[in-house]
């Protein structure tokens, strides 16, 4: 619809082979005859001659075989295929989300998991189980929430916006319209209706009426709509994933009070979402500094007037271009289809036990339809890939999803200790290096400060000191994290520093052979502090020595 402009409609007449082709809410191309046609019950009601206008049509194609067939070429498909291959590419499509949105990676991960989408099936011809991935945000004001709706409104090939105050139960799932002249009642699809194979974006989602709110139970699970309306008995198709924003009751989520206690939304409506993400606005002065940084990057970068050294300056060089990310996801969603293969069942069968266990606390209610949402949320991660199956980093990946929406849902002391009890499901294999870097960091921190409490008050307090860890310590630190083998991470750029060796770690054997670990950049400065030292004493060696010689020569002169 143009800028400023109202949706027009236009009856098309198909006839023939093309009756059925289409369905209310799909998006189609229509190519035939503008024509008139006299209708005289029209007449005789309007009182004058008026003839109707009508297209006749010749051909209609979808939307969807428009897309596949118009905006991929051959060029696209190598670059896509190219781009599966990156290591990194899982990090890179996170990043890639609103990129002009700081931080909030849990909510982007989760945003992209339902942009790919799971696998839709059919049980032996019996009921069809639903492969979008439907995500709550949930959280204070000013948490960005809307405008990630927005960008998703951009970038998913198909998308329907609207809000849970401008919307009522006929305007998402369906209405019974009557011509006024001629009396013929037609069938109008809503939002859900229109959103089909896409995505329905909701947002101000607590403001809906409760009786509105539950017309979309259907349309969430089954993804159909049922019709018995003035004659008309149909269902509608509404394949959509339903992406929702919402305010806490209180406007902001307060952690002492249960999941229930800050939300206006009925369990049965909150079930039907594979993920609820929490998003809480809190004080924090070094992330508050970054967020402040990245905001006046970012409008320095979207100046109309800025240079391209100033644009490049503050861009993110890892992030996606939207324009392939955009067909990145139409390849993934048209063409691939994982399977479940060589997973370990056992993994999410414990998962789903103890999350029932711990749910009775007051957050989200753990039921059986989470189950289908983590193996939804594994298959997206593995069309992230391009991969016709799913592997275990998959599975850990959706069950990390998850359960980093049922925690942050519980109350802060429940929360803390779900975080413990949870935790080698938390962190899943690719990020154990980066969990081992950080327990390593805090055994430094921890020796550092015993080290200062240690030294003598006369010593110098600019004097290098090579701080020492234990490897039995680090180890046994690694072993409450159920990580048992480090040979991986011992071997690692984080731990070696990679390309900048000066930034990584050593193992060495220190004066009483113990096997301890070191930092290079302590054991480099305490080299360079002893060279230094060992110059200056050469250095006043040498004076002492001028000296010396200048003393005997003033006594040889005198005799």
């Amino acid at each position: 619809v143009p800028a400023g402009r109202l949706p027009r409609h236009k009856e098309v007449i198909l006839l023939w082979d093309l009756i059925d082709v289409a369905r209310p809410g799909e998006e189609i191309e229509v190519t035939g005859v503008y024509t008139t046609n006299y209708d005289s019950s029209l007449n005789r009601k309007s009182g004058f001659p008026v003839f109707s206008t009508m297209i006749e049509a010749n051909h209609v194609q979808r939307r969807e075989e428009l897309l596949s067939s118009r905006m991929l070429t051959d060029e696209d498909k190598k670059e896509i295929l190219k781009l599966s291959k990156d290591p990194a590419l899982e990090q890179k499509i996170i990043q890639s989300i609103a990129p002009s949105i700081w931080g909030h990676d849990d909510l982007k991960t989760s945003i992209a998991l339902s942009m790919f989408g799971g696998v839709a099936k059919d049980v032996n011809g019996k009921h069809r189980i639903r492969g979008d991935i439907n995500v709550l945000l949930l959280g204070d004001p000013g948490t960005a929430k809307s405008q990630f709706l927005k960008y998703v409104e951009k970038t998913a090939p198909r998308a329907v916006y609207t809000t849970g105050q401008g919307a009522s139960a006929v305007g998402l799932t369906a209405a019974v319209r009557k011509d006024q002249l001629t009396g013929e009642w037609s069938l109008e699809g809503g939002a859900l209706v229109l959103a089909d194979k896409g995505v329905c974006l909701i947002d101000e989602f607590d403001k809906m009426n409760d009786a509105d709110r539950t017309s979309i139970h259907e349309a969430m699970e089954q993804q159909s709509i049922s019709i018995s309306k003035a004659g008309i008995i149909t269902t509608l198709q509404a394949r959509c994933s339903v992406m929702a924003a919402a305010n806490p009751i209180k406007g902001r989520y307060d952690t002492a009070l249960s999941f229930a206690e800050n939300v206006d939304l009925t369990q049965p409506i909150l079930s039907r979402f594979d993920c609820i993400c929490v998003v809480k606005d809190q004080v924090d002065p070094i992330s508050d500094e970054r967020l402040a940084e990245f905001v006046v990057s970012s409008h320095r970068r979207s100046h109309p007037d800025a240079t391209p050294n100033e644009t490049e300056a503050v861009q993110n060089t890892s992030a996606i271009d939207q324009t392939l990310l955009r067909k990145y996801i139409m390849f993934a969603r048209q063409h691939i289809k994982p399977v479940l293969q060589d997973i370990d069942d056992r993994k999410i069968q414990k998962v789903y036990a103890d999350l029932r266990k711990e749910s009775q606390s007051g957050g989200v209610a753990v039921a059986v339809r989470h189950i289908e949402s983590i193996i939804r949320m594994a298959e997206a991660s593995a069309k992230m890939r391009l991969r016709e199956y799913v592997t275990e980093a998959d599975v850990d990946l959706a069950i990390s999803v998850l359960l980093n929406s049922v925690i942050k849902s519980q109350k802060y002391p429940v929360a803390r200790q779900m975080e413990v009890k949870f935790r080698q499901y938390l962190v899943r294999k690719r990020d154990m290096n980066e969990l081992l870097l950080f327990s390593l960091r805090k055994l430094f921190q921890e020796a550092a400060s015993l080290s200062g409490l240690r030294r003598a008050p006369d010593a110098d307090p600019d004097a290098v000191q090579v701080l020492e860890v234990e490897v039995e310590d680090f180890e046994a630190r690694a072993r409450e994290l159920r990580i048992v083998d480090l040979t991986a991470f011992y071997t690692s750029d984080l731990f070696t520093g990679g390309p900048k060796p000066h930034h990584g770690f050593a193992r060495m054997r220190n004066a009483n052979n113990v096997d301890v670990i070191v930092k290079n950049s302590h054991v480099a400065a305490a080299a360079e502090e002893e060279n230094d030292a060992q110059d200056n004493q050469a250095a006043e060696r040498e004076m002492a020595a001028e000296q010396d010689l200048a003393a005997q020569q003033s006594v040889d002169a005198g005799a």
